[in-house]
């Protein structure tokens, strides 16, 4: 098992998307969505966790169709998908 963020589902969305993720030790994680000029939209998770893999579900709520970006963060790991919200 390895450090990994899967690409988010569906992609494009519309409404929900589903982001999954694995971790091989327990690490302090951190994902956060940002939007294309990085600012950060919104912090999925901030915690703790042990080795395993976990799902997060994101809805943008009201914002606009375009480009964003998922980071997962657990300790020197950083990986980034690209997100696409179609409405």
């Amino acid at each position: 098992i390895k450090f990994s963020v899967s690409q988010n589902y569906p992609n494009p969305f519309n409404s929900t998307t589903t982001i999954t993720f694995t971790l091989p030790k327990k690490s302090l994680v951190t994902i956060t969505v940002f939007d294309s000029l990085g600012r950060e939209i919104a912090k999925l998770v901030s915690e703790e966790l042990v080795p395993g893999t976990y799902t997060r579900q994101w809805n943008p709520g009201n914002l606009s169709s375009g480009t964003y970006f998922v980071r997962l963060e657990a300790g020197s790991y950083v990986e980034t998908k690209k997100l696409v919200l179609l409405k």
